[in-house]
């Protein structure tokens, strides 16, 4: 009797487990290449600065170790993500609004940054 409610319960973990991983939505990856122009593009975020990211970073450069960070200080705050800290630069410096973090946009962005190094 034991063995049959081991065995049932594993069975049960089992499907359990293979559920949530089919269930999960999947992660985008981004497009280098897209995130690369929006780092150009002077319209980023709607800004108005007439400025883009490669302004202040050109050739990406300052941003290398960006896509390992998990903590961020910009202009005298903190950000807990690469998604935050983009969104700071597009409202101060580019004089835009910030984006939703999980927006096409900010995935290729982000995709653009961490391919940085």
């Amino acid at each position: 009797m034991k063995v049959i409610k081991i065995v049932t319960l594993s069975w049960m973990a089992i499907g359990l487990a293979f559920f949530l991983a089919c269930t999960q939505a999947p992660v985008k990856k981004g497009d280098i290449e897209k995130g690369k122009l929006l780092f150009n593009d002077v319209n980023f975020g709607s800004g108005t600065s007439g400025d883009s990211c490669n302004t202040c970073h050109t050739d990406g450069e300052g941003l290398e170790e960006a896509g390992g960070k998990k903590e961020f200080a910009i202009m005298g705050k903190k950000q807990n993500s690469l998604e935050e800290a983009v969104n700071v630069c597009i409202e101060m410096p580019l004089k835009g609004k910030a984006i939703d973090p999980k927006s096409e946009d900010m995935v290729n962005i982000v995709a653009y940054i961490r391919s940085l190094k």
